[in-house]
């Protein structure tokens, strides 16, 4: 059964030096505030793993976090480019940033690999591009039955995976609904996972199109509210659009970053 903790003691527990950490989301539940707690904490030398690294990755490169990202994609979503990300791959600012790309199919199979305690996910996407050229972790191999080629990738299994979801109850069950993403398939490859949430409730009311995570899958869970902040939680939240292209001057600039992520990060209190 997952514990019930504190953001901080979770992530103090349970992010360490030289993790690999995927914090997944899509469009909405984007765990935000997670995210700006293990800043606050001051985690280094993490490879972050995310399908769509967008403006928390942003943050947490640009505060030094990250040594490594596998990813498929990189952006502030409708906006346009991350800058820190970009400063970080051009200028080593604030430290050299190593990558790993991968198609969005690429992704998703290693992350159904590795939950479902395989070595690799076998797919026909990558062929005619240019990513087997520039990634190591993309390989051909043959059909043992029909010779056809094919291209395999090897299981992602992080050492602590983080979501955001709407609700859990008091036995660490998560429940979730709207878009979802890759965030069961992440959770369940990974050793160890923090769930934050909108709520905890005695019992749940069932939707339609809702997730269950089971609590024996998940090591721990949050009360967060707000949490996934500008992104948006359904039925709790709507995006903050302003501040996606608010971020695009902010992240521009070395110190107005900095400025930005000492007021609004650093100094800010922790969620109970």
């Amino acid at each position: 059964m997952a514990k019930l903790v504190s953001l901080a003691d979770g992530v103090a527990e349970l992010v360490r030096d030289g993790d690999t950490v995927a914090l997944e989301g899509f469009t909405h539940l984007i765990p935000f505030a997670a995210g700006h707690e293990i800043i606050r904490q001051g985690r280094r030398d993490l490879t972050l793993v995310r399908m769509t690294p967008d403006v928390i990755y942003d943050q947490l490169i640009g505060a030094g976090c990250a040594r490594r990202l596998v990813f498929s994609w990189g952006g502030n979503p409708g906006v346009g480019s991350l800058h820190r990300f970009r400063d970080a791959v051009q200028n080593s600012w604030p430290a050299p940033l190593e990558l790993e790309e991968h198609s969005h199919a690429g992704m998703a199979n290693r992350y159904v690999a590795g939950a479902s305690g395989l070595p690799f996910a076998v797919l026909r996407g990558y062929t005619g591009t240019d990513l087997p050229r520039h990634t190591t972790n993309i390989r051909t191999i043959d059909c043992p039955f029909t010779g056809e080629t094919l291209t395999a990738v090897p299981a992602l299994r992080p050492d602590v995976t983080v979501v955001h979801a709407q609700r859990a109850d008091r036995a660490g069950n998560v429940q979730m609904w709207g878009i979802t993403g890759v965030q069961k398939e992440a959770l369940l490859a990974a050793r160890r996972s923090l769930v934050t949430v909108e709520e905890i409730v005695d019992e749940f009311e069932p939707l339609p199109g809702q997730v269950v995570l089971p609590g024996w899958a998940i090591t721990a869970v949050a009360h967060a509210p707000g949490g996934a902040h500008p992104s948006y939680a359904q039925g709790y939240s709507v995006r903050d659009n302003d501040f996606y292209q608010a971020w695009d001057e902010i992240s521009r600039d070395r110190d107005t970053f900095r400025d930005w992520i000492t007021q609004h990060v650093l100094t800010a209190e922790a969620q109970a």
